[in-house]
């Protein structure tokens, strides 16, 4: 269930706790001024992918997302966010360069208008969110890629949770193969994640132990899930969008 006070406006302070993972969820919806002020902070690769975008609203969402994580991570580690420079591991997951002991971890995805963004500090996280469709073949795709019980179970459900539940389960398990920086290495259908609304966010894999599996609500029509390396994190709950209307760019 969405709750809008959860999400806290900005800390002051861009600093993580070891036990703490600070989410961040932003609205991509920019004025023109805004969203040019955030392509200045991309590298050159980042401004040639934006323009193999087909559609307008693709690329200006891809920029703000980028742009956003640049400005928020520029805070975390007190570096201009057009100084920045990004690795990425053999199956694409990112990660700051030159970062002693990897100090940073961070994963984002956005879906359509919205964006959640994760950072923590010596231990791997991946997110992800999914805008609720309900004209979406998820029936046809759960019988793709999703384990036997998570197709019963999803079938179990009643027709107007469908969606949701769809979109639970594959955002736990969009999370759980980003956390853990395999790519599609991992078949969807290897493991298992719980997919009832309401009911909590549970993981079964060979490596579950390892990870904590959590529920996000970033918005009431939207649902994201956050994997985590370690048990129990103190999740910090934060609004982008809170920070300035008018987000002014380190220089």
């Amino acid at each position: 269930m969405f709750d809008a006070s959860l999400w806290a406006a900005n800390p002051g302070q861009f600093t993580l706790a070891p036990d703490e993972i600070h989410v961040w969820r932003a609205n991509l919806d920019f004025e023109p001024a805004s969203l040019r002020a955030l392509e200045t902070t991309l590298a050159p690769a980042e401004q040639a992918r934006a323009d193999r975008f087909r559609f307008p609203q693709d690329r200006n969402a891809f920029i703000a997302t980028r742009g956003i994580l640049r400005e928020l991570l520029g805070k975390y580690v007190s570096r201009a966010p057009a100084e920045l420079v990004f690795d990425y591991a053999g199956r694409g997951k990112p990660s700051l360069h030159a970062a002693p002991d990897q100090a940073i971890q961070f994963n984002v995805s956005r879906s359509h208008d919205l964006a959640l963004l994760a950072f923590t500090s010596r231990r791997s996280v991946g997110i992800d969110v999914e805008l609720v469709r309900p004209d979406f073949a998820a029936t046809e795709i759960a019988q793709r890629y999703f384990s036997p019980q998570e197709i019963e179970e999803l079938k179990s459900l009643p027709p107007q949770s469908l969606a949701e539940g769809f979109f639970l389960c594959w955002t736990r398990k969009e999370a759980y193969v980003k956390a853990r920086g395999e790519g599609m290495q991992i078949p969807l259908n290897s493991f298992g994640v719980s997919l009832t609304p309401g009911q909590p966010a549970r993981l079964e894999s060979t490596d579950s132990a390892r990870w904590s599996l959590h529920s996000i609500t970033p918005d009431p029509r939207y649902v994201g899930a956050l994997v985590a390396e370690g048990k129990d994190p103190r999740i910090v709950y934060l609004d982008w969008n809170s920070i300035d209307a008018d987000p002014k760019i380190q220089s």
